[in-house]
């Protein structure tokens, strides 16, 4: 049974998680370490963008910050579940699909990863114009963002070949 899933699939999956969690992994460690060095948040300031260290204990642009450690905790549990879901569902599919879970998968085991050891997650890329801020993320939410909109368009483009 487990030597179905040990094919040249599955070594390409893995190869493409691994690499956006560590990439993930890097970028948010040379930031709370340039923050550490800086004795301040603000890293970087520019016309458009600003790299300024924040640590988000909501879900996604920290939507639904809890304070309460249960809630937190909860939230925590449902994204693992989650995580396990998308693998099942992305050695199920094939192409681009798979690809597009798979950023999804990185991208949230690389914020997974902060939750469980430092029970927030560093954003720091704070793209503006003139005084609006769009919210601020990370390398990881980069990835779980393309893969989302990679699936709309899939569905998308599967619903007008179907009429």
């Amino acid at each position: 049974m487990i030597f179905k899933f040990l094919s040249k699939n599955f070594y390409i999956s893995f190869s493409i998680i691994t690499l956006i969690y560590f990439l993930d992994r890097l970028t948010k460690i040379f930031v709370i370490q340039l923050d550490k060095n800086n004795l301040g948040s603000d890293i970087f300031n520019s016309s458009y963008l600003n790299i300024v260290l924040i640590w988000n204990k909501g879900i996604a642009f920290g939507l639904f910050s809890f304070n309460e450690a249960y809630l937190y905790n909860i939230l925590s549990l449902l994204i693992s579940i989650i995580v396990v879901i998308l693998v099942i569902m992305s050695l199920k599919n094939q192409g681009f699909k798979r690809y597009s879970l798979l950023m999804i998968v990185g991208g949230a085991l690389g914020n997974l990863h902060d939750r469980i050891f430092y029970n927030a997650v560093p954003d720091f890329i704070d793209f503006h114009v003139g005084n609006f801020h769009w919210f601020i993320f990370n390398v990881s939410d980069i990835f779980i963002t393309l893969g989302v909109i990679s699936m709309i368009v899939l569905e998308l483009a599967n619903n007008e070949t179907e009429k």
